[in-house]
């Protein structure tokens, strides 16, 4: 059996895949199947490691943006996208899979599109409450639709209304737990404070870390803070909380990252008592997993369209608050940040009320219909 995976651009669109690709491994293991082959075909590999760590061979496939405004990049983006078509027309031809599974993304338009040419079963999956471009165009070819919200359905063509199906999110194993034990050690913490963890996406969020920098005073006189700031951004940050920081009580409390590592991330969710971040479907699955309170910070519409519908359907539940980016400045940061974490009934309260909000059987659910199509169309 083969199966490819599409989609990508962001960690959102990558790290279920690889959540499928583990669930996928396991149950080949359990039930004593022929390993599949796996492919991801996107136009970057995005984290080899990942992949190589879950046989997934990857396989290049150009794919243009279509953006929301007036651009001269949306005619070339267009050029990409139909040689992408045409590439990977020739990759799906020569590997010929049961199935394809997209994640959705700009990257995941090519492939979609040569796999209803060329007859292959589709699957997709859509992680965010209002559904992107990509996933509503692959709807109609689409054998089955996974969705996260419920919410999100009716977006969706009447016509596919009955292949829809909510499965959740899949999140990655080592994600699906939380080491508290020598999180204190391996991060150094200091005990006895409560502990936020900031995180601002994949690449980290300039407007998050430019409002952490100007609220660091506040926050570390109360809280030990564990800042992933993303690649590009550390050097800049580490410099500039030094310069904010200086002749304050309790800087070292103030703990920046460019990137989590799964055993940092775990280890940093399992300390924290409470998680401020982007509102990334990802994001939140994983917080309501790990039984977090949030503050969440969406992309402001204009840019994102699905954050903001993410981060209210979430709040809902009472497990987060929302704060929009145009509202926020350092000290109301520091001031919800603090009337969560240093009121433990409330907090453990919002903890309560994340529970069920996501299945934290999303990646077998989706790696079991995967093997079930693929060995219908292997048949």
């Amino acid at each position: 059996m083969k199966i490819v995976f599409t989609g990508g651009g962001t960690g959102g669109h990558f790290y279920p895949i690889i959540a499928i690709a583990e669930a996928l491994n396991d149950l080949v293991r359990e039930d004593r199947l022929i390993e599949p082959h796996l492919y991801y075909f996107a136009p970057t590999p995005f984290d080899q490691e990942a992949l190589f760590d879950n046989n997934i061979e990857f396989i290049r496939i150009p794919a243009g943006k279509l953006r929301r405004y007036v651009s001269a990049a949306n005619v070339t983006d267009m050029v990409k996208t139909l040689f992408g078509t045409l590439s990977a027309l020739v990759a799906l031809f020569r590997t010929y899979p049961d199935v394809v599974m997209s994640k959705g993304g700009y990257a995941s338009v090519p492939t979609v599109l040569a796999a209803r040419i060329l007859r292959i079963p589709i699957v997709i999956h859509e992680s965010d409450a209002k559904p992107g471009r990509a996933n509503l165009l692959a709807a109609k070819y689409a054998t089955k639709i996974a969705i996260s919200f419920d919410g999100a359905a009716p977006y969706f063509p009447k016509q596919v209304q009955s292949r829809i199906a909510r499965t959740g999110i899949p999140i990655r194993k080592a994600l699906m737990r939380v080491e508290a034990e020598g999180a204190t050690e391996y991060l150094g913490l200091e005990r006895g404070v409560p502990t936020i963890l900031i995180l601002g996406g994949s690449q980290g969020s300039k407007r998050i870390n430019d409002t952490v920098i100007s609220a660091l005073p506040e926050l570390v006189g109360f809280a030990n803070i564990i800042h992933q700031t993303g690649p590009l951004h550390l050097k800049e940050i580490t410099g500039l909380a030094k310069v904010a920081l200086a002749g304050v009580s309790h800087a070292d409390r103030y703990h920046p990252f460019d990137y989590l590592s799964e055993l940092a991330l775990q280890r940093a969710a399992g300390a924290a008592t409470l998680v401020i971040s982007r509102a990334g479907a990802g994001s939140i699955a994983e917080i309501a997993v790990w039984k977090k309170p949030a503050i969440l910070i969406p992309i402001p519409e204009s840019i994102s369209h699905d954050q903001r519908t993410n981060a209210y359907a979430y709040a809902r539940t009472g497990a987060a608050v929302v704060l929009e980016e145009e509202n926020l400045t350092p000290h109301l940061l520091a001031s919800e940040a603090r009337r969560i974490a240093d009121d433990a009934a409330l907090a453990h309260e919002m903890s309560t009320k994340s529970a069920g909000f996501t299945d934290s059987d999303a990646a077998r659910i989706l790696a079991s219909a995967l093997l079930s199509i693929g060995l219908s169309h292997e048949s």
